[in-house]
């Protein structure tokens, strides 16, 4: 089984291989992902991290507040997706 950690306060220049690295380091990693804005592409400053069951506990409490590239990230287990309502947009009619 896996579990997905949440990832956040990363600098912008953060790959999804970096981050990925950083974790293996602690455990097994199954994935790594940045999350982007639609628009622009660029890094909102957060991603996941999907992990072994075993290891996101240690994985927490080692990762947690440590530094990369001069920031202190945050770690955590992610909570579920809300569902959101799609937002409608006028079409110009």
């Amino acid at each position: 089984m896996s579990k997905t950690l949440y990832v956040g306060n990363l600098p912008w220049s953060t790959t999804e291989e970096e981050l990925k690295s950083i974790f293996s380091n602690h455990g097994t990693v199954y994935s790594a992902r940045i999350i982007s804005d639609r628009n622009t592409g660029r890094s909102k400053g957060f991603g996941f991290v999907e992990v072994d069951e075993n290891s996101a506990a240690k994985m927490i409490a080692e990762l947690n507040n440590t530094e990369v590239k001069g920031r202190k990230i945050v770690v955590n287990e992610a909570k579920p997706r809300e569902e959101r309502p799609r937002e409608r947009r006028n079409r110009g009619q």
